[in-house]
């Protein structure tokens, strides 16, 4: 079985094993650990009312979903007093991010650095290198590079692909 395939069996398993855990029963149950004072904020982010998608093809769930710094918390009932920050998710999908596995953005994010066009699909990560390479770059590669690209204006200042990669989180690219 190839790195592959196992990356697309397991990752999703893992995930939907994940949100079936947090989303079991109707409320969340209180958390032991929870230090917070009755009527502070238990979570970080609370998004509301979303249409929720699990990422594994199945039927979406309407629900809100509790976000605890980077992790999602519980799926389930909550009110906007439940969190320090509220998302009104109303007639919206809430999903994991998705995985853009033949991405050319190796230098429109040179450009622009958001990636908009990815993110506003709900694109959260990237990956490159399917057909060439920024990286290691020849004087040669590097006028091939410009020449391809003639409507972005930048300049290659860098040799291997960790400089590009490092050039690309210098610009602010996460």
């Amino acid at each position: 079985m190839t790195y592959e395939t196992l990356f697309r069996i397991r990752l999703p398993a893992i995930f939907g094993c994940l949100l079936l855990l947090v989303g079991c029963g109707d409320a969340p149950s209180p958390d032991p650990q929870d230090l917070s004072e009755p009527g502070e904020p238990r979570y970080d982010v609370v998004i509301l009312d979303g249409r929720i998608y699990d990422g594994l093809g199945g039927e979406p769930v309407d629900a809100d979903l509790a976000i605890d710094g980077d992790r999602i918390a519980a799926i389930g009932d909550f009110d906007a007093a439940d969190a320090t920050t509220v998302i009104d998710a109303r007639g919206l999908a809430v999903a994991p991010g998705f995985i853009n596995m033949l991405s050319w953005a190796v230098v429109s994010l040179i450009e622009d650095g958001r990636g908009l066009s990815d993110i506003r699909q709900g694109v959260t990560l990237e990956v490159f290198g399917e057909g060439w390479s920024m990286g290691p770059v020849t004087e040669t590669m590097v006028q091939d590079i410009l020449d391809l690209f003639p409507d972005y204006e930048f300049e290659v200042e860098w040799e291997t692909l960790g400089e590009y990669l490092e050039h690309l989180e210098a610009r602010g690219v996460s």
